[in-house]
């Protein structure tokens, strides 16, 4: 089957599905439709650009999403993580290629199965993380003798912090609730294992502020498979400011509210609102053996909101699009298999931060003026010292 690669449709319309579905018309001159189950939801969207809707129930007419693709160039799921299985069947029984933003393992490891034999590429974790995050890891990775180490830090996080939590919702709060309680993928001594949630808790500075960081579920994507016997040490950790994690332990443990999410996330959406005044903070950390010396070469960056079509967007909202749309991009390019499974690690970082969308995380409005001397890769350092 030949495909449209200009003709794609989007799942979900909430904060990131529609974000998405906007910068692809405007920055990509894409044809989108955008599909949701809500209908006052999909009526009241407004990309400032000629987009198609369709109200499709996923969970109970998927048939009607397969019928919706046949003959376009990709979905991409930017549905909430339950949904994933359902659209990832929808995608390979129309054809076409599938891209999604889940951080969810069950899901991810369905998607996989279903890459088997396909015709069609399987792209999932497009996003910030897992996504960009593995990108940048891999790309360090490959510039060592021998790895020990390799850890990833991400976290979108309010600008401007005003409540007990120190947090805003920026993005999906069943996202967010999943990766609290979920277990973790990790490697520990060369063996690889499953972590428990919000524990290893950790504080670090970066640019004079100090932050937490603690497991969560999802962000290494498919990142243990292919450093299992290459590296001694491989973790994941959601950044957040300090004292977010004892409050959240609180109630998902000792109020066991990780056994009623519907409440939890009632409260959290209730209690927190939301913001546009937000950060990601990207920091990657690989140390290893090379000619003979023990160094550490460390990526870290700061991403801010920025206008797209005239109208402010969140940093969250910026960088889990921007990844999402320029792995569509490098696949309509030729640069990714066309078919089968395809891994966040077989994106090469340089020609992510030059693609039109990619370059998103190398010009963030805001950013400090030191860190836009490194205009590929934000900031990388690299500290040595002598192997014993």
């Amino acid at each position: 089957m030949v495909l449209n690669s200009r003709d794609v449709v989007v799942v979900g319309a909430g904060k990131i599905g529609s974000t998405v579905a906007e910068m692809l018309i405007v920055r990509g001159n894409h044809r989108v439709t955008l599909a949701d189950r809500d209908v006052a939801r999909i009526a009241g969207i407004d990309a400032g650009a000629p987009i198609a809707k369709a109200v499709i129930e996923v969970d109970t007419a998927p048939g009607a999403l397969a019928e919706l693709a046949r003959g376009k160039f990709a979905i991409i799921n930017a549905a909430p993580y339950h949904l994933t299985t359902r659209i990832a069947d929808a995608a390979r029984e129309a054809g076409v290629h599938y891209l999604d933003l889940t951080e969810d393992v069950a899901s991810t490891r369905h998607v996989k199965q279903l890459a088997e034999r396909a015709e069609s590429a399987f792209i999932p974790q497009c996003g910030l993380a897992p996504g960009f995050v593995s990108i940048v890891a891999n790309d360090l990775a490959q510039r060592f003798d021998v790895l020990d180490s390799i850890r990833l830090r991400v976290g979108a996080l309010p600008r401007f912090p005003s409540n007990g939590l120190n947090y805003n919702l920026t993005w999906s709060t069943d996202g967010v609730i999943n990766e609290y309680c979920e277990p973790c993928e990790a490697i520990v001594g060369g063996v690889r294992r499953e972590v428990p949630a919000m524990e290893e808790r950790e504080e670090f500075a970066l640019d004079g502020v100090t932050y937490e960081a603690f497991n969560t579920s999802g962000g290494l994507g498919s990142l243990c498979e292919t450093y299992l016997g290459r590296v001694r040490e491989l973790n994941y950790r959601t950044v957040r400011y300090p004292g977010h994690a004892a409050i959240m332990k609180t109630l998902l443990h000792d109020l066991r509210l990780r056994d009623r999410r519907h409440v939890l996330k009632d409260i959290l959406e209730y209690a927190l609102p939301a913001t546009l005044q937000d950060v990601v903070i990207v920091f990657v950390a690989v140390s290893g053996v090379r000619g003979g010396r023990y160094v550490q070469e460390t990526y870290a960056n700061k991403v801010y909101g920025s206008d797209l079509n005239g109208r402010a967007r969140s940093a969250i909202q910026m960088t889990t699009a921007a990844g999402v749309c320029g792995v569509l991009d490098l696949l309509s390019e030729g640069v990714l298999p066309a078919r089968g499974f395809v891994r966040q690690e077989d994106v090469p970082l340089n020609l992510f931060l030059r693609n039109r969308f990619g370059q998103i995380y190398a010009t963030s409005p805001g950013r400090p003026s030191r860190s836009r001397r490194h205009p590929a890769a934000a900031k990388i350092g690299e500290n040595v010292a002598i192997a014993g």
